[in-house]
């Protein structure tokens, strides 16, 4: 039988007010015969996560400029961004460096 994975999201900087303020979700992703990678995660967050202003966390098929995301507390730049496939236990944050609006 599948493992259900379990990863931890973050969202700190404004961006948790996004989703309904709620700053840590412990999320079991649905089983695929590929492995999540960020790509699909950050869609699978805009429909089952974001409640507002999606274009507040998205650009396109990514995060929106302004948005830091850390993977294990690694910038995701030094991990392959996008194309990063998740692991189990994984804990991914994301921090809004935009103020205001």
């Amino acid at each position: 039988s599948e493992i259900s994975v379990v990863h931890c999201f973050s969202f700190r900087g404004g961006a948790e007010l996004l989703f309904d303020g709620v700053k840590k979700h412990q999320v079991t992703l649905p089983s695929q015969p590929e492995p999540w990678d960020i790509r699909n995660l950050l869609q699978w967050i805009k429909q089952n996560l974001l409640k507002e202003r999606p274009e507040l966390f998205m650009q396109g098929e990514s995060v929106r400029p302004g948005i830091l995301v850390l993977i294990n507390d690694a910038d995701w730049e030094l991990m392959g961004e996008l194309d990063y496939k998740l692991q189990d236990q994984d804990n991914v944050l994301f921090i809004s460096t935009l103020h205001g609006g």
